[in-house]
């Protein structure tokens, strides 16, 4: 249990560095008239993650769930993948990479790196680590109740995001 614990605290880590770049590329985008979108599903999402985050390191422990070597390797695979299209995302955006959905008024879409096949690629990585995470030690019940969770708030924040793009194109 104690590695799985290091391996949370790692990807709350990594979450703590996107919050970094994100504060650091919302200051540049408001600055070039950029609009926020969406801010009423913005805490929920914190809470989401941030809930997801707590729920790995508990329910092992207390529903005393095993690591199951078939199970989470395999998994454990799927969130390195899923950090790896991440950051991909992050440095293809640069600058206009957020945790918010704020869009500067004429900018192009991006359309390189993971862009070039998926409008939402940063979605998949997420997707894909909310359900891997917890059942990197058997945590299906968190996996299960994050991944609904999550599901319903991507519903919300893709129609946001996709509005929000959709205003600012160029005609």
């Amino acid at each position: 249990m104690q590695w799985y614990a290091l391996l949370v605290l790692a990807v709350a880590a990594e979450r703590v560095a996107e919050l970094v770049v994100a504060r650091r590329n919302a200051a540049w985008t408001l600055s070039r008239a950029g609009v926020e979108h969406g801010r009423g599903h913005y805490p929920v999402m914190v809470a989401l993650h941030t809930g997801l985050l707590v729920c790995c390191l508990l329910e092992p422990v207390l529903a005393d769930r095993p690591f199951l070597p078939a199970l989470g390797l395999p998994v454990l695979a799927l969130v390195v993948l899923a950090q790896g299209l991440r950051w991909w995302c992050v440095t293809t955006l640069g600058r206009y990479w957020n945790t918010r959905v704020i869009v500067v008024p004429g900018a192009r879409l991006v359309g390189a790196g993971p862009y070039r096949f998926l409008r939402h690629p940063n979605y998949v990585a997420v997707v894909v680590e909310v359900a891997a995470l917890p059942l990197v030690h058997s945590a299906w019940l968190t996996a299960t109740v994050f991944t609904v969770a999550n599901a319903v708030l991507l519903t919300v924040r893709v129609r946001c995001e996709n509005t929000a793009l959709a205003r600012a194109e160029p005609a």
